[in-house]
């Protein structure tokens, strides 16, 4: 049967953005030209490249970071919302999640240089206060008040994905599936009428496949890993998400944490600070949060098995087979 001249069509955008490409799939009615939505989208996240990256020197984030501690510095006003909400939950989760890692960050190679062995001993001795106790926000100025390297890999794609988000609703776009590097979030629902099905990866470091099969509605998911962008220091392979108590890598952490939350953003920022409190403290913190959370942890052979926080994973099955190749 064809389809009637009222059925809406399917637009699936994407383009370039912070290393990797964000995306956005919709349904729009017949005629529409999505040049202008696509132009608006690729302009949101560019903004927010140019405010929050620690790849560009001239980034208002890197300007911020060369700043004088204790002087007031004007910042653009979605910096000012990542870091208030960077430093809530710096202090909600106890420290887990901090920003305030970018010096430790770029010594162990994660930034635009290789790893630096007298940086990467120069981050593991020098003493930190977290960056809720170090920064202070008033309004869209930030002062420094301890010396800091601010770093928001943690957060900044999240909120990139709400900012496309906010895009698509302010050209009248309801229903639609938005991501950047796995970080998605949904609105509305399909022209179905049921939500939008998103897969919860494996933590596989050696290919792309699905654990699981979440639905959202009005929802974002976020999953922080250990087996995505890994350098190798002295021949081991260690994980991008540092421990703020030891300015390094963590040792031991969940294989992968998957958040559901209302924004992206924080999707984003909870998934990173579950991995550093790992699966026991983390899936307390998760509780008490009123977070839904998937802690995904692998064990020698292979297998890895899933522990549920919240409604939504609360019927996770236990454990899956070996990934692929064990």
């Amino acid at each position: 049967m064809s389809k009637m001249s009222t059925d809406r069509v399917r637009h699936a955008l994407n383009g370039p953005t912070m290393g990797t490409r964000w995306s956005a799939l919709f349904f729009a009615p017949p005629g529409f030209d999505p040049a202008s939505v696509q132009a608006a989208l690729q302009a949101a996240v560019d903004a927010v490249d140019a405010q929050m990256s620690t790849w560009k020197p001239d980034s208002d984030l890197m300007r911020l970071n060369a700043a004088p501690m204790g002087a007031w510095q004007d910042i653009p006003a979605d910096l000012a919302r990542v870091l208030t909400l960077g430093l809530a939950i710096g202090r909600a989760s106890g420290g887990a999640f901090d920003i305030g890692m970018g010096d430790a960050v770029r010594a162990w190679g994660y930034g635009p240089a290789a790893a630096d062995p007298q940086a990467i001993h120069d981050a593991m001795q020098a003493p930190r206060r977290p960056a809720h106790e170090a920064l202070e926000l008033d309004g869209n100025r930030v002062r420094k008040s301890a010396p800091i390297s601010l770093d928001l890999n943690g957060i900044a794609k999240g909120y990139g994905v709400d900012r496309l988000t906010q895009v698509l609703h302010d050209h009248g776009i309801r229903d639609a599936l938005v991501g950047i590097d796995g970080e998605m979030r949904a609105t509305g629902l399909r022209p179905d009428g049921g939500p939008w099905t998103i897969a919860v990866e494996a933590p596989d470091p050696h290919c792309r496949a699905p654990h699981s099969i979440l639905t959202l509605q009005d929802a974002a998911v976020a999953t922080s890993g250990d087996y995505r962008h890994r350098v190798t220091v002295h021949g081991r392979d260690l994980s991008h998400t540092m421990d703020p108590a030891r300015g390094a890598p963590l040792l031991a952490s969940p294989a992968s944490v998957t958040v559901i939350a209302p924004t992206c953003a924080e999707a984003d920022a909870w998934a990173t600070a579950l991995m550093v409190k790992g699966v026991d403290a983390g899936a307390n913190l998760a509780q008490q949060a009123g977070l839904d959370a998937l802690f995904l942890t692998r064990d020698d052979t292979g297998v890895v098995q899933g522990i549920g926080v919240g409604k939504v994973f609360s019927n996770t099955s236990a454990a899956t087979a070996p990934a692929a190749g064990d």
